[in-house]
């Protein structure tokens, strides 16, 4: 079956994408990506592929997250994300935090994470997103943080800005990005508290994390803040 999805998404590749992705996602050595390869398929025919192979079972979906191949990892990810639309289990949860090795690049934590992770612990202790923080895999940092991007559309905030406040001074400009997209969110819908949030820590945040954080506030608001 592994082989027959390789097969499909061969069949949608682009050559053009073979080389622009690596580089997009920075695969040479030393970057975030190093090693990562690509069939050269685009997300929106992943998902055809993830759609047409949904009734696969779990053996199946850890052999495709295993892959060296990007597009492979990333249908693993959507066929999880397609089969737990009605509910995430305790066996998908579980199991995707024991991949999170391979989930292993942002876009494949940004597809994934808020749908499962998030989705799963909506009504749940979240004490598991805190121990992801203190992991020296980026992956796992990067999970924890982008997870609350469905506890925010559910008007909960707190999450947000404890892990924010924990992840502050992260080495990593991926996870500055993250965690300012993810105060961005909160902003949408509370805008009083990210504005005194980013008041109160304008001083010590990374330059990167500021600026994504107050991109939907208005000029001279984002001119104070980043004084």
């Amino acid at each position: 079956m592994t082989n027959k999805i390789y097969n499909a998404l061969v069949a949608r590749s682009d050559e053009e994408k073979k080389i622009v992705l690596p580089r997009f996602f920075k695969t040479s050595k030393g970057q975030y990506g190093e090693g990562d390869m690509f069939i050269g398929v685009t997300v929106p025919n992943i998902r055809e592929v993830a759609k047409e192979f949904k009734d696969v079972n779990f053996d199946v979906i850890e052999d495709l997250i295993h892959s060296p191949w990007h597009e492979m990892r990333m249908c693993a990810l959507l066929i999880l994300v397609n089969n737990s639309k009605k509910e995430v289990t305790k066996d998908t949860f579980d199991f995707y935090l024991s991949q999170t090795k391979y989930i292993n690049n942002w876009d494949l934590v940004d597809l994934s994470a808020p749908q499962i992770t998030g989705r799963f612990l909506l009504d749940k202790n979240r004490d598991i997103l805190y121990k992801l923080t203190e992991s020296n895999l980026l992956w796992d940092n990067r999970i924890a943080i982008v997870s609350t991007l469905t506890f925010i559309r559910n008007n909960d905030l707190n999450d947000t800005y404890n892990l924010s406040l924990k992840m502050m001074h992260h080495k990593h400009d991926l996870m500055h990005k993250a965690i300012g997209w993810m105060l961005r969110e909160t902003g949408k819908r509370d805008t009083k508290r990210l504005y005194d949030f980013v008041q109160e820590h304008k001083a010590i945040m990374p330059r990167t994390m500021l600026r994504y954080s107050i991109e939907k506030f208005d000029k001279e608001t984002r001119k104070e803040l980043m004084r």
